[in-house]
């Protein structure tokens, strides 16, 4: 077995990395990768010789969205967050290191949006507490793209762990951290992170202007073989996804990573899909896992590795005070117990986090409405047909500007809201990316293109349209019976359609909006956000105590 003779010591292990290298590339496209992948060989050729019997022990999260806080999951209270977290992260480093095996802890990507506190603090609580947790390394998610760039290099400067991302490229630069390549003496491994391809898709496509993701089976194809030369365990840090349809669109996913055989790749660390692993998954030569979301679970994989071989794994995703219900009360409320055992808080952490959200929940509590119904957010349902939430966001937006017709998509609702009273705080939950209103003068035509575009979204997908102000029949790929206002679509009339900047953008797919705001050219951005207008229909309702339930789109 290879081992590295220039380690700069970190902790328990070493880390080199090829990013300066990598820098100083000044040649645009594949010469720039080609730089790259010389740079990593260089470090390759390094490596020396060492003994043969090791344990490792990778922790991960994946898709913490911002729950730096304990939160409610589904009415059950105080679930997840980094200082429970940190208390079970400690107690298995003494764990495992008092047995002198050594531990790697990784995050699969999307630290970013989800819970207010977090978004209007952008995320350094979460970077703040992940480098107290001694995150060794992060892949991109998506969602790290949903703020300007220069947000993104600002809680890179914050991390102490790099910003994993091997397969996104700028021009003749790769603005992101190179493997991450760590000797714990008897074991070597290397880590890579991967971003799924789809990110220009579902993120503002003005927040990733300049920047390709290549091919995540083609990267790895190229870079994993020299990583193996020097590591015993190769890790992909993925952000890609368990698959659910995505092949079928040339998206890669972490299943079809593995499948594809990369010589010399062990285990895939998986983000994306929110997808909580009953078990490991064996696919090819390759371990996948996966835990979950919003940090309820720890994943734990242990390895055992002999001659630069795994020679036996397990895998267990390790609750945080994950809560079930058990029963009712006397008044009928829920009663909720334990999914395993409880976790205390780490004081040191705790101490932190509880900074940052007295800093956050500024203004947050207030009371903005009410309503005397479950509000219907949830992502499965957005995703998949309308609710009254969507019906009660796109009227909010038509309303405010007078608009013909609201469209809204499925991922841009992020929750549901309880009975009872709404606070700025859930509003935020519910719409956290801060997307203006962004309204467009089209002509009938147009908008039959449009809504043409919108039928061929499948259920499942963040793109999954929602409207106000029109019914349809989507049939085939195609819209149909259309009625505007209630009066059928008149294809040489103009109308005015009102939807987010993101959208008007072209992000979730709908590159025909941006098209058509680049013909037509009579486009403008309202400057009004996506939550205060919600906000101020709230205002304007009083109460809401009903909402229309007739589909507006028959499929």
């Amino acid at each position: 077995m290879a081992r590295n003779t220039r380690k700069e010591q970190s902790g328990t292990g070493a880390c080199v990395s090829a990013e300066n290298a990598a820098r100083r590339a000044k040649a645009p496209g594949d010469r720039v990768w080609g730089i790259w992948l010389a740079a990593v060989f260089l470090f390759v050729l390094l490596w020396g010789s060492g003994a043969d019997a090791a344990r490792l022990t990778i922790l991960h999260v994946n898709d913490t969205h911002g729950h730096s806080w304990p939160f409610n999951a589904g009415g059950a209270p105080d679930v997840g967050g980094f200082a429970p977290m940190a208390t079970l992260v400690k107690a298995i480093r003494a764990e495992v290191e008092a047995a002198g095996g050594h531990v790697l802890f990784l995050h699969a990507g999307d630290i970013n949006t989800g819970v207010p506190e977090s978004d209007i603090q952008s995320a350094i609580p979460d970077i703040v507490a992940l480098n107290m947790l001694g995150l060794d390394a992060v892949t991109l998610g998506n969602h790290e793209f949903d703020n300007a760039r220069d947000t993104l290099y600002r809680q890179r400067r914050f991390a102490r762990f790099p910003f994993l991302a091997s397969n996104i490229v700028s021009g003749d630069e790769l603005p992101f951290d190179a493997p991450l390549i760590r000797e714990f003496g008897d074991v070597t491994v290397a880590v890579y992170g991967l971003t799924t391809e789809s990110t220009p898709i579902a993120t503002d496509p003005e927040n990733t202007k300049g920047l390709v993701f290549r091919n995540a089976v083609e990267v790895s194809r190229a870079l994993v073989p020299l990583l193996a030369k020097s590591a015993d365990v190769v890790v992909a840090l993925t952000h890609l996804g368990w698959p659910a349809g995505a092949e079928d669109e040339g998206i890669t996913t972490s299943k079809a990573l593995a499948e594809a055989k990369v010589p010399g790749l062990d285990v895939i660390v998986d983000g994306h899909s929110h997808t909580l692993f009953d078990d490991l998954q064996r696919v090819g030569d390759a371990i996948v896992v996966q835990a979950g979301a919003y940090g309820e679970y720890l994943g734990r994989l242990d390895l055992e590795v002999e001659q630069g071989r795994i020679v036996a794994a397990t895998w267990k995703a390790l609750p945080i005070n994950v809560k079930k219900e058990i029963g009712k009360d006397a008044a009928g409320k829920a009663v909720y117990g334990l999914v395993g055992d409880s976790v205390p808080a780490d004081p040191e952490v705790a101490t932190a986090l509880d900074y940052f959200a007295e800093v956050g929940s500024e203004g947050l509590d207030r009371k903005v409405g009410e309503t005397k119904i479950l509000l219907d957010g949830e992502r499965d349902h957005v995703r998949s047909g309308e609710t009254n939430l969507s019906h009660l966001l796109t009227d909010a937006m038509r309303w405010k500007t007078n608009a013909s017709v609201a469209f809204l998509n499925g991922g841009g609702i992020r929750a549901s809201i309880p009975e009872g009273d709404i606070s700025y705080r859930s509003v935020l939950t519910v719409l956290p990316f801060g997307n203006t209103l962004y309204a467009l003068d089209l002509s009938g035509e147009d908008l039959q293109r449009f809504l043409d575009a919108a039928a061929k979204v499948s259920a499942g997908k963040g793109g999954f349209p929602h409207f106000s102000g029109l019914t349809a029949t989507f049939a085939d790929g195609t819209a149909r019976d259309i009625l505007v206002d209630g009066k059928p679509l008149d294809k040489a009339k103009q109308y005015r359609l009102v939807t987010l900047s993101f959208l008007a953008n072209g992000g979730d797919g709908y590159s025909v909006l941006r098209e058509i705001k680049d013909a037509v050219g009579r486009g403008y951005d309202t400057g009004y956000t996506d939550a205060d207008v919600f906000v101020d229909y709230l205002s304007y309702l009083g109460v809401v105590e009903k909402t229309a339930e007739e589909p507006r789109i028959r499929r």
